[in-house]
């Protein structure tokens, strides 16, 4: 009788013990634009992956809270004289979530990976810098000519092709984060699923979803986990900014990273600080398809350009959330100067129409001729305004427009393998503040990025120049020689220069607002 007393007393105190820890339990629900094609960090493009990853794994260099490049697995660098070889320390208490030690070999592993050509990384080129990346990339030498090297368990040395002055801040980029070998040996693509997944980041994936949420969980061995707040952080897929809004409102997401532009003057007087508007390093662009028989003509192409009205998208399809852009590199970027601006920048917007109606009747195109082209953009009712807009400035020039709208994995992958288009809808938003950054999308070997089909030896000859210059001075003078050419033959459109749309509850602390628009979750806590 008293021991079954006993054991009861025991098994109540077991469950109240479990009901206050799971009420303890703090839960970040994360509005994220769309769902990720990939978690696999040599395989991923966009920055509603890199969001997820960063808070999954930490590489060499990391954010803070203010985006600002810091220390991360790597504690301390040490650089050549000539700029040339990096010399990173380790920190001695990193540790992967299944309680591995980090070391340099695991970074020599993750940076040969990305560079081999089977693993078929959409983005390997951002690491060209590295000495033989883009050989071994190219399927032109063995990953082990990379230079990288473990001097010993918690030593690396990378050795780049030439000085880049922007290498510290590239390495906070995804594709730096390293993977765990012994898991991509054993699993090989499926690594990255929950049961088989290792990472040595704040978090560890518990779920992923499609179209529902991605969940990740503290990672107990993060050697920084006594700082992190936050125990759950669930990712949603909110490509509908409208809805969005509405969960938000509604108290179902803390957070989301974008904002429907046409709710602008509602949510800055219903929302009042919980709306927020920061500058943003990026540019909204479309994509020009060089193959196409009538965009193949720069007439075509300028006039397309010229007729866009920039200020009326800025303020009235966009609320004021976002600048005109007349250039592919958006001013105040790093290592540059002024950008090189169209040359119609300043022309009054009625003297643009008529001088693009001139260049198209000279291709040939009128109301008696018309152009016919097909818009297509990803879901998102500010893209969709957007293209209904153009459509609309275009119509005076005797072009007939056809929008085609899918989500926004469809989208890319369809521009990525090079499917027929004509133009299309995307935009860049910097990994790092170098000009060279928005420049290499389309330099003619860019398969991963180069939409437009744009293939200029003498535009890939500067982009080179650039890579081998040291003089930063010279370098920004052949940089901007290339922004010239760019805005000359236009593979791209630029029309927007970005700003970062952000809901954010009272309850969320930790969030500030910054130039690249990262917010990693470990820096973050929740007050309900």
């Amino acid at each position: 009788m008293y021991k079954s007393f006993r054991t009861g007393l025991l098994a109540a105190a077991l469950v109240a013990a479990t009901s206050l820890t799971a009420a303890a339990e703090t839960v970040y629900h994360r509005g994220n634009s769309a769902d990720p094609e990939t978690l696999d960090q040599h395989k991923t493009s966009t920055v509603y992956e890199g969001h997820i990853l960063r808070d999954l794994y930490e590489g060499l260099t990391a954010f803070n809270a203010k985006g600002e490049t810091v220390p991360g697995v790597a504690e301390s660098w040490e650089l050549s004289d000539d700029g040339t070889v990096y010399t990173f320390k380790l920190r001695g208490d990193a540790k992967w979530s299944n309680g591995d030690p980090v070391t340099a070999g695991d970074f020599v592993y993750s940076l040969r990976r990305i560079m081999a050509p089977e693993t078929g990384a959409k983005y390997a080129s951002i690491l060209y810098p590295i000495k033989n990346a883009e050989a071994i990339n190219s399927g032109n030498a063995k990953v082990e000519d990379l230079g990288v090297k473990a001097l010993d368990d918690h030593t690396l040395e990378i050795t780049l092709e030439g000085a880049t002055p922007y290498f510290i801040d590239l390495l906070t980029h995804q594709t730096g984060l390293p993977v765990h070998p012994a898991s991509v040996e054993a699993h090989g693509s499926d690594f990255v699923k929950p049961e088989n997944i290792v990472t040595n980041g704040a978090y560890v994936l518990a779920e992923f979803v499609p179209n529902s949420h991605v969940k990740v969980t503290k990672n107990p061995n993060f050697h920084d986990a006594d700082d992190v707040k936050i125990d759950t952080v669930m990712f949603y897929p909110t490509e509908d900014r409208g809805a969005a809004l509405r969960r938000f409102q509604a108290g179902e997401l803390h957070s989301n990273n974008d904002a429907p532009t046409e709710q602008i003057k509602f949510m800055r007087e219903s929302l009042g600080g919980q709306f927020r508007v920061a500058p943003y390093l990026g540019t909204y662009y479309y994509a020009l398809n060089h193959k196409d028989e009538a965009l193949k003509n720069p007439d075509v192409r300028t006039a397309l350009s010229m007729a866009i009205d920039r200020e009326f998208l800025a303020e009235e399809i966009w609320g004021g959330a976002m600048v005109p852009g007349y250039s592919m590199v958006p001013p105040g970027i790093g290592n540059y100067g002024e950008p090189a601006y169209a040359d119609y920048k300043d022309m009054a917007q009625i003297d643009r129409e008529d001088k693009a109606i001139e260049l198209l009747e000279k291709a040939g195109f009128g109301d008696d001729n018309p152009l016919t082209l097909e818009i297509r953009y990803n879901t998102s009712e500010n893209h969709k305004n957007t293209a209904v807009a153009i459509a609309d400035m275009w119509k005076p020039l005797g072009v007939n427009v056809n929008l085609v709208n899918t989500d926004t994995k469809t989208h890319y992958a369809h521009l990525r393998d090079k499917g027929d288009f004509d133009v299309a809808r995307a935009g860049w938003i910097g990994d790092y503040s170098d000009p060279q950054n928005f420049l290499f999308l389309v330099e003619s070997d860019n398969d991963g990025f180069n939409y437009a089909n744009y293939a200029n030896p003498e535009y890939d000859k500067l982009m080179d120049e650039a890579a081998a210059e040291t003089d930063l001075e010279k370098r920004a003078d052949i940089l901007k020689q290339a922004e010239v050419i760019f805005m000359r033959d236009l593979p791209y459109i630029p029309l927007l220069y970005y700003g970062s749309l952000s809901l954010v509850s009272d309850k969320l602390h930790g969030w500030e607002d910054n130039l690249l628009n990262v917010h990693p979750s470990r820096y973050m806590s929740i007050s309900e």
